[in-house]
């Protein structure tokens, strides 16, 4: 029988270092000695006490199975926020959550549409095979291959240039270290909040820059344990053909206009001056 390996020390290190903690910060965090941290992240206490395991799974927000039992520095980044974020019913290292998928009758990935009725479920259902197989299905020629994709209606005007009401198709991306700053992404939100299509960037501290196209919209911040998924832009379909003028467009229009008639309007008081003098 082959013997379980326990990564709980380098586990704990991993966390207390992606979270940028030192052992000090840390242990006093936990009301342990930085001696008994140190111990415990080298593998030197070799029986910790049922306390310890609890104190840390509280504290990192994961399982005591998951610490003791998967090698967290194996996974990818997606994985790890998805733990932290409270998905962590404990698998195997290996079959913690993938993206639930389609094929047709020759094994070729589908794609699937997710209607405006279809949005409320799809947070709760995205990773279901019996959600996602009563969803519209369709397949595209001439796309990348190796990826998945999904297409998803979007409201609003927060995304012009692109018309509202157009459909996005979007690449699935599995590790968001991966994504270059301001990557247009539709961003699956947890909440009752709508799915947004973004500027994305990936901050340092967890947290996610969210950026409007049009930008009459704020930016804004999520923490990654608010997001549930990110599907990188490829292309869209809409009826309406794109705007040739944003909103901010428009407002710099009226502006640079009002300004050309405050010029005009001290060139005529000028002019009226000079005259007045000549007389």
């Amino acid at each position: 029988m082959n013997e379980q390996k326990i990564f709980f020390g380098t586990n704990i290190k991993f966390l207390r270092e992606r979270k940028r903690l030192s052992q000090e910060t840390l242990a006093e965090k936990l009301t342990l000695t930085r001696s008994k941290l140190n111990a415990l992240e080298n593998g030197q206490t070799k029986a910790p006490q049922p306390e310890d395991y609890i104190n840390f799974s509280n504290f990192f927000k994961i399982s005591v199975d998951t610490l003791l039992k998967v090698n967290l520095a194996q996974l990818s980044e997606l994985k790890i926020r998805e733990l932290e974020a409270g998905n962590d019913l404990y698998m195997t290292g290996s079959n913690l959550r993938v993206l639930a998928i389609t094929v047709d009758g020759e094994n070729h990935e589908n794609i699937e549409y997710v209607p405006v009725k279809a949005k409320a479920g799809y947070r709760s259902g995205y990773a279901d095979p019996e959600f996602l197989a009563a969803l519209p299905k369709f397949r595209l020629p001439n796309l990348p291959t190796g990826h998945t994709y999904r297409m998803f209606p979007t409201t609003g005007d927060s995304m012009l240039p692109i018309p509202e009401g157009s459909d996005i198709l979007g690449q699935y991306i599995e590790d968001w270290t991966s994504i270059r700053p301001g990557t247009p992404c539709i961003v699956i939100l947890k909440g009752e909040g709508d799915f947004v299509f973004k500027q994305v960037s990936v901050l340092d501290d967890g947290t996610l820059y969210l950026g409007s196209f049009n930008t009459l919209y704020e930016p804004y911040t999520v923490h990654a344990s608010e997001v549930l998924e990110l599907w990188k832009y490829h292309s869209f379909q809409s009826r309406t053909l794109p705007l040739t003028e944003t909103n901010m467009d428009q407002i710099m229009r009226v502006i640079l206009d009002v300004k050309r008639e405050v010029r005009e309007l001290r060139n005529g008081q000028s002019s009226d001056s000079e005259l007045a003098g000549e007389g």
